[in-house]
């Protein structure tokens, strides 16, 4: 394979908790083959993003450790993603590829440890599984707009105010949390500004989580800060 000299992030999953643990071996394995495999390919790995006691026929977007390798994506623009195999991605075909087509909308390569580019579009029945996908992605997200709306709407003929999610300016009341985070983004930390995501964890350490209660987006920092 000529490839040029490249950084990577390497995503691992296993799908039991048994497998899970200093004393188990599945995500050595992983990450074994993919050290492997970026090492003759003159590849750097950067960063590893690992979802534990993750079925593989669990939606992409319901996986935590998807989520933050899309967010890491999205802030630095590493374009290369590497995995053991197809099946650690995940196991069903129409979930493989609908995390495929994620990637592919970000520029993103996904390579397995064997050299396999699971982006690779000259393939016509990966082509078509990934318009199938997409058909599938955009009729949930209509149907659930649809939910959303109807549910509203029954409300509003209660008489009952129904109103969107508030914005980071309106939930937080005293600026407090807006402030920290523009001041963490501002004010560099030896030399360097502080990444999204370490604000998000100094955020999250000091009380400030999202609406689900959980660490804000890497997106989510960049448009409290005025990135977006």
């Amino acid at each position: 394979m000529n490839m040029k000299k490249t950084k990577a992030i390497s995503y691992l999953r296993t799908s039991s908790a048994t497998n899970v643990g200093v004393d188990k071996d599945s995500d050595k394995r992983q990450r074994s083959a993919i050290q492997a495999f970026a090492k003759r390919q003159g590849i750097e790995i950067v960063e590893e993003f690992y979802d534990a006691d993750v079925s593989g026929a669990d939606p992409i977007e319901t996986r935590p450790g998807f989520s933050a390798l899309l967010d890491r994506i999205e802030e630095n623009g590493v374009r290369t993603v590497i995995v053991e195999d197809v099946s650690r991605f995940a196991r069903q075909l129409v979930v493989q590829e609908a995390g495929i087509v994620a990637l592919i909308e970000r520029n993103v390569q996904v390579l397995t440890a064997s050299g396999d580019d699971l982006t690779e579009t000259d393939d016509p029945l990966k082509v078509a599984m990934r318009q199938i996908a997409g058909v599938f992605a955009q009729l949930e997200k209509a149907r659930l707009v649809g939910k959303l709306k109807a549910a509203r709407d029954r409300k509003r003929a209660t008489g009952v105010k129904v109103e969107g999610r508030k914005s980071y300016a309106e939930s937080d009341k005293t600026g407090l949390m807006i402030a920290t985070a523009k001041s963490l983004r501002r004010k560099p930390k030896n030399g360097k500004r502080r990444s999204l995501r370490s604000i998000s964890a100094i955020l999250a350490e000091n009380g400030f989580l999202s609406h689900s209660g959980k660490p804000f987006t890497a997106t989510a920092i960049a448009r409290m800060v005025g990135e977006r």
